[in-house]
């Protein structure tokens, strides 16, 4: 073969490649979102040739301006499965009811064996919360609540917890 072809080649692998690159890494150009890594754990399958080693993470994704989302994501390196469960997160964002800087009223869910109370505060009180709820909430907008974690320490179930308390907030209107 003679070097036209294989420089050829070179570029189109080189044009796949910036292509591949620019799909992956689209959530780097949307500044719109933050996120906030809550969990990274190492995870093992059991196959017929021994155990198979991923690892998983667990994300929060918002615009600090009312919009949250909870995403999941495996791999076989922390990069990857990251931008799964970034991507994940951003498909499953839902709009939270704010009053001001504060929520519209007191809520109290359970979730499994997580169960979480949190309360709307005044102005200038602060994210009063512990790990997985501090998250959430700072990604949501809200600058000041009151919260207390019962029941578990799993920080996965906690923040689901909190999801679901927040997605059951009613707007004054109503």
């Amino acid at each position: 073969m003679s070097n036209k072809v294989f420089e050829e080649i070179n570029k189109n692998n080189s044009v796949v490649d910036s292509l591949e690159y620019s799909i992956k890494d689209t959530h780097k150009k949307d500044k719109e979102f933050d996120f906030k890594i809550i969990s990274i754990k190492r995870v093992t399958k059991m196959y017929k040739g021994g155990r198979r080693m991923k690892i998983s993470v667990f994300v929060a994704v918002g615009d600090k301006k009312g919009r949250i989302g909870l995403g999941i994501g495996k791999s076989d390196d922390v990069k990857t499965a990251q931008d799964k469960a970034i991507q994940r997160a951003k498909k499953r964002m839902f709009k939270v009811s704010l009053k001001g800087t504060t929520l519209p009223h007191s809520v109290e869910k359970k979730f499994g064996s997580a169960k979480i109370v949190i309360k709307p505060a005044a102005p200038g009180t602060g994210i009063i919360a512990g790990s997985s709820v501090r998250m959430v909430m700072e990604l949501a907008g809200v600058k000041d609540v009151l919260s207390k974690i019962l029941g578990t320490r799993n920080s996965i179930a906690n923040a689901y917890c909190v999801v679901e308390a927040l997605k059951s907030l009613r707007s004054e209107k109503l």
